[in-house]
């Protein structure tokens, strides 16, 4: 039977069950199979990297000793946390700040600004007392914290699918495990410690693990987000699946042994009031620690609306924002490195150094602001919040007793996210003027620095004599 041509307007290369026209169905097909492949190469390719990059993790984990005393497990588990971490980010992020306008992304990142503080009513007075009191079981604890995550990330990826109510509260719910999962992996710290370790080298390797996690998770990320908006999250739960599992057969010495007695919930003192005391190290360490954090949330809000309105060197507002954050990495890397270098006295002082560094580049680029200025604060600020928070971990583990010692991190974490948060709004309500922020971010600094030197201890209670008992009347 002879074929003829299809009349005016009909479409071109039949439809399904036609043979005769298999054109289009036929390049789908090609099309198809060949994407088919390259995601096979593809996936081949990043499988490959990543039992690379996993040998190479393992092996650095594995040295000084940190293999005996399964510190490298714990290692091993942070980069994992951060690569889950990391996937989450990635698939959260985009819609608070580059797709609107400037003003109406100073509106919804100040509304971020205070929703990233709601976890930290959930930390602070609960999460804190409640793992110390639960310490026998604390590799449990950081399973919990890894497999909560990864029912959010779940729930979340649903809610991105079907734009459900879900994705906030889910989203805040990742946050609140980020943070009790951080808690209670650096109480464990201390008692993984290599024999020759110092506390600060101790938490700059897991950090530099954390940093790796990061670094392979945000791209991962970044390309499954080109599937689906879901498919981060999907990664995501099947990370912390996995990161869940290496927290159950970390060493049974993370847990404290049955000999010893956990705090209760109303443990804290000898008076039973739920409250601990910590000495003037620890206060000197979180001030000057919160003045750091402080910095860094100014400057990442600061910076991002100011380079949009003021951008340096004739460059795109994007690209500029891509290298002050590049240079905070770096900065950030450069500062648990070095951390690991760090002897055991040094963090005490080492905490107001940082302080001081980041008031001097501050006050430096806000008289000469330019390109190489706001690299070099962007560096600097990087450097000394990683640097210090390595030192604050030190200082926290080392003096305040361990049946104190995740409430004491809980605490830590609720002021060190405070002072961001209140750096991030200051920076968001000033004039977008470089020279005047710039200025600010300098004097409170300064202040930060003064606070942190003047810190004193804590008087005792005085403690009222007891009269001797009355003497017996003579028989």
């Amino acid at each position: 039977m002879p074929q003829t041509d299809p009349p005016d307007g009909a479409p071109e290369g039949g439809g399904a069950g036609d043979p005769a026209r298999p054109g289009r169905s036929q390049k789908f097909r090609r099309a198809a199979g060949a994407s088919a492949r390259a995601a096979r190469t593809a996936a081949a390719g990043t499988s490959r990297a990543a039992k690379v990059s996993a040998n190479r993790l393992h092996q650095a984990a594995e040295s000084k000793g940190a293999g005996k005393t399964g510190l490298s497990r714990l290692i091993e588990l942070n980069a994992a946390s951060a690569f889950a971490d990391a996937l989450v980010t990635v698939a959260l992020a985009g819609t608070l700040f580059f797709s609107v306008s400037t003003t109406e992304a100073r509106g919804n990142v100040a509304l971020y600004l205070a929703l990233t503080m709601a976890p930290f009513a959930v930390v602070a007075p609960v999460l804190g007392p409640f793992l110390d009191r639960f310490s026998h079981g604390r590799r449990w604890a950081i399973g919990f914290t890894a497999a909560g995550r990864g029912f959010l990330a779940w729930v979340a990826a649903d809610a991105v699918m079907d734009g459900g109510v879900w994705l906030y509260p889910a989203a805040l719910g990742v946050l609140v495990g980020q943070k009790a999962y951080a808690v209670t992996r650096a109480a464990a710290v201390p008692r993984l410690l290599p024999e020759g370790w110092t506390l600060v080298a101790a938490n700059s390797r897991l950090q530099l693990a954390a940093t790796f996690g990061t670094a392979v998770g945000a791209p991962v990320g970044i390309l499954l987000a080109q599937i689906g908006d879901d498919w981060p999250l999907r990664a995501a739960f099947f990370a912390y699946v996995g990161t869940t599992v290496l927290a159950i057969l970390l060493p049974k010495q993370v847990d404290l042994s049955v000999g010893e007695a956990p705090a209760s919930l109303s443990d804290g003192g000898e008076n039973g009031s739920g409250k601990f005391r910590v000495g003037t190290s620890v206060v000197r360490a979180l001030r000057a620690n919160a003045a750091l954090r402080w910095m860094s949330g100014f400057l990442t809000m600061f910076m991002a609306f100011v380079l949009r309105e003021e951008p340096v060197a004739g460059l795109d507002d994007i690209v500029l924002l891509g290298i002050v954050a590049a240079a905070a990495w770096l900065g950030s890397t450069a500062g648990s490195s070095v951390g690991a270098l760090v002897q055991a006295r040094s963090p005490d002082r080492a905490v107001l150094v940082l302080v001081g560094f980041a008031a001097v580049t501050a006050a430096v680029t806000a008289i000469y602001w330019s390109l190489l200025t706001v690299v070099l604060v962007g560096l600097a600020a990087g450097f000394a919040q990683q640097l210090g928070r390595l030192s604050l971990d030190a200082i926290v583990q080392r003096d305040v007793p361990e049946k104190n010692r995740s409430n004491a991190f809980a605490r830590s974490e609720t002021l060190l996210q405070l002072g961001w948060v209140v750096g991030g709004g200051v920076g968001i309500v000033l004039p977008l003027i470089p020279w005047v922020g710039m200025t600010v971010a300098a004097l409170v600094m300064v202040a930060g620095l003064v606070l942190a030197v003047r810190a004193r201890p804590r008087p005792e209670a005085p403690v009222p004599p007891v009269s001797p008992p009355p003497a017996a009347p003579p028989s």
